[in-house]
């Protein structure tokens, strides 16, 4: 039996009290298994940022469990977890984050220098080169495209090979040859290197580049999709909304 790579057991989040009381995550169980690349869908919210936050370390849950690569969590101190995020989870943003005055291969290194690291110049160069951008080592971030800085955060990212990479919206900003770009490279990382994907997109074409969709409302996991087509993906999410 293969140990998932992000395990998540009766999740709740809940914000507020009494009449301003919001419950964004209701009881969600989910695996997320190794070299898998994993869509989370729902209609706006539904819980589906609150979930990468939370499964990525980046919010407390109110309840339940999360564990990484066997790690509970739920029993790390700050530091401790400061430093599993740093090593074993990588994230990318809608907002690309760069470091506006460094270059590609500085913004690359940038997470194993503040860990104490000194990667070698070969390390950065194959890091750059795996996401096609070898001969954009020494631009600086306005020097490039948004796909091509998206591209920069993807590298930066697993630069450490993070057990999992959740990406969160990672082509919301870009056009649609950038977007398919970052979306072909995410794919290659799945499934040439092993990777566990976990991405938040309220896009159907971005969506069917996923093994698994899984959809969330009202905090609830719902549904779960394979081999889905972008029209059917959207027939479904249209039986989310609200009516009224």
């Amino acid at each position: 039996m293969t140990t998932a790579t992000v395990s998540l057991r009766d999740l709740r989040m809940v914000y507020g009290t009494g009449a301003r009381r919001v419950c964004a995550l209701d009881g969600v169980t989910t695996d997320f298994p190794p070299a898998t690349f994993t869509a989370i869908m729902g209609p706006s919210g539904s819980g589906k940022s609150t979930l990468l936050h939370c499964a990525a370390g980046l919010d407390r849950p109110t309840g339940g469990r999360v564990t990484i690569a066997g790690t509970d969590l739920g029993g790390l101190d700050e530091s401790s977890l400061t430093r599993l995020r740093r090593d074993r989870i990588g994230f990318v943003f809608q907002e690309f984050n760069l470091v506006s005055s460094l270059t590609a291969a500085q913004n690359v290194a940038l997470p194993a220098r503040l860990a104490g690291r000194r990667p070698s110049a070969g390390e950065v160069a194959a890091a750059l080169a795996e996401v096609g951008l070898a001969d954009r080592a020494g631009h600086r971030p306005s020097e490039l495209s948004g796909g091509q800085q998206q591209r920069v955060a993807i590298a930066r990212a697993l630069f450490n090979r993070p057990a999992v990479l959740f990406a969160d919206e990672p082509t919301g900003a870009l056009d649609s040859r950038s977007s398919r770009q970052v979306l072909e490279l995410l794919r290659t990382v799945v499934d040439e290197h092993g990777q566990t994907v976990v991405m938040v997109t309220h896009d159907p074409l971005a969506a069917v580049t996923a093994d698994e969709i899984v959809v969330l409302a009202d905090g609830r996991l719902v549904d779960r999709l394979t081999e889905a087509s972008a029209e059917s993906i959207i027939s479904r999410l249209a039986t989310l909304e609200p009516t009224c």
